[in-house]
């Protein structure tokens, strides 16, 4: 229990939290001192960004006059996607726009390479420069954006009338804290995880949901799914065609899923242990005992992933030889390089975010879907405000949106081990982590690894997904995926622009850098689904008898989807 006075510093620190979105105050003026008092005595790179400037401008007056003369065959000094249109082109907006990319381009080189300056504190600052930059360029403002001028021109106007209509929509429901338009397309259960199933086993922390087989024989090792709790698990099982549970049992696998329950203030004691043996644990438990006497496939997606290889080096640890090989869909096992949600990992902002949790008992929807904004700031936020509120068009809805916005909670305690545990101390890479009061070490796993990353990801980033290969002495099998964190997994057959690449290293094999192994590594065109479908094939036996849903003495059973999926 806390004494009253660090009761105190927790309440002050909450209302910190509250009044700054969450956000460390501490931590962005740590950065920036560090970064201007190193600036201040590095003559040599002001004079580098004085000179950059000089050119800058020198560029942008030999375009302008260039454009001036004959714009299509002027060559412009920054290209970006946001100002592709043709209508970009033509002046003033043509000097707008290149003048703010050069000057994103010269705050760039100003917040990187600062003799002296930490790290962490030079990715905040370019961070906090690229958000600040972000909220001026003349794409976000109808008087600088000859698009939205065209439009509202053709239109007479009621574009804008639609965009407030739907900018008014989405205030109230921010303020509501539930979604601006309730009119689903793509409900649960009705027209996502439709995929036929029973669920085998409910406690106070999951579902366990054992799939209809589609055939008259199945792969007699079973597949055990961990999605992430961070977010539900019908990711895995979309529409029908999107559905990689479904592609899974139609080709003959017999598939469980854990479906997690979304936690409320009430269960902010819950922790990673807790996920780890009512979950994780529990789920294997009940696949032995509908399935005995079989070995199981394990695979782990995102956050579900990390527990899922936890898992499996304390039972290499303890001699519990149950899985037959492992999967790990997007899911980090070395915190050290997270990619850009590292901005958010430092002493300071997790010791804020333990005040507002130890308050409110979780970590809200709206704090996660925040911090992914903040990554993600053109693609989520600052593109909806052009094409919502600007051109109003109609918000795009498919079952992966709609999925993205059905957003879970996650409990204090757990939140707070695992930012501290894994990203923040990275236990797990360097042999701390503790399960059952001893270490677990990922060298100690040897069963077969089926790893994917994808290229774009801004949650595992693909590199540090690759550190497994120098962690882990197992057969690894690693697959590079197009797309990003989501779109990358969700990537059936007949998908466009689909591609990837796959090798595999032997157990024991050499190490191959992450660079390397892309650059010799040969592109497939296609779903990477097959890919892994006909891998678990090479690592089962022959098909036999589908197992009984729910075992030989099961009872009566709820139909899959189950409850947990629909809590709010």
């Amino acid at each position: 229990m806390p004494t009253p006075t660090e009761r105190l510093d927790m309440q002050v620190h909450a209302a910190l939290a509250r009044s700054s979105g969450s956000l460390s105050l501490a931590s962005g003026l740590l950065a920036a001192i560090d970064w201007a008092a190193h600036l201040a005595v590095s003559p040599g790179k002001r004079l580098e960004l004085l000179c950059l400037a000089l050119q800058q401008g020198n560029r942008l007056l030999h375009y302008m006059g260039s454009a001036h003369s004959n714009a299509q065959a002027a060559d412009l000094p920054v290209a970006d996607r946001r100002f592709a249109a043709p209508d970009w082109q033509r002046w003033p907006y043509n000097l707008w726009h290149q003048g703010f990319l050069l000057t994103e381009q010269w705050c760039n080189a100003a917040t990187r390479d600062v003799w002296g300056v930490e790290k962490h504190h030079a990715d905040l600052v370019n961070f906090a420069a690229r958000q600040l930059l972000d909220m001026f360029s003349p794409g976000n403002y109808l008087l600088t954006n000859p698009e939205v001028l065209r439009v509202s021109v053709e239109q007479g106007g009621n574009n804008l009338l639609t965009g407030l209509q739907n900018c008014m929509n989405d205030m109230v429901g921010l303020l509501l804290e539930q979604p601006a338009n309730p009119d689903r397309s793509f409900l649960p259960g009705k027209d996502v995880a439709i995929t036929p199933g029973k669920v085998v086993l409910r406690n106070d922390i999951m579902e366990l949901i054992q799939y209809a087989p589609a055939g008259k024989a199945v792969y007699p090792e079973p597949l055990l799914i961990i999605p992430a709790w961070i977010m539900k698990y019908y990711i895995l099982d979309l529409s029908p065609a999107n559905s990689l549970i479904r592609y899974l049992v139609e080709r003959g696998h017999t598939v469980f899923c854990v479906s997690w329950k979304n936690p409320g203030p009430e269960d902010r004691d819950l922790g990673m242990d807790d996920y780890l043996n009512a979950g994780l644990h529990a789920a294997l438990d009940a696949v032995n005992r509908i399935v005995p006497g079989k070995k199981v496939h394990g695979a782990g997606y995102c956050l579900g992933g990390s527990l899922l290889a936890i898992a499996a080096a304390a039972m290499a640890r303890d001699g519990d030889p149950r899985l037959a090989s492992l999967t790990l869909l997007a899911a980090q096992t070395d915190f050290s390089e997270p990619g850009e949600l590292g901005l958010f990992i430092d002493e300071s902002q997790i010791s804020l975010l333990e005040a507002q949790m130890q308050e409110a008992g979780t970590l809200s929807q709206t704090q996660m879907a925040a911090a992914f904004q903040m990554l993600r700031s053109y693609d989520l936020l600052w593109s909806r405000v052009i094409g919502q509120y600007l051109m109003g068009t109609p918000a795009r809805n498919s079952d992966l949106m709609e999925w993205n916005a059905d957003a879970t909670r996650m409990p204090a305690r757990m939140h707070s081990q695992y930012l501290r545990r894994l990203f923040l101390d990275d236990d797990l890479s360097e042999g701390r982590y503790p399960v059952e009061g001893k270490p677990v070490a990922l060298s100690d796993i040897n069963t077969p690894v089926f790893l994917v990353g994808t290229v774009r990801d801004h949650v595992a980033p693909w590199h540090s997904v690759f550190k497994l290969h120098y962690l882990c002495p197992a057969e690894i099998t690693f697959v590079l995926v197009s797309g990003g964190h989501n779109a990358g997994i969700v990537s059936p057959p007949g998908h466009p622009r689909s591609q990837f690449q796959m090798r595999t290293r032997p157990a024991g094999g050499a190490y191959c850098p992450p660079d390397q192994w892309a650059a010799e590594t040969p592109v497939t065109e296609g779903s990477w689904w097959p890919a892994w479908q006909t891998w678990l094939a090479q690592h089962s036996g022959e098909p036999t008898t589908p197992p009984r849903l729910g075992g030989a003495k099961a009872g009566r059973m709820d139909d899959a989807p189950g409850t947990y999926i629909m809590e709010k």
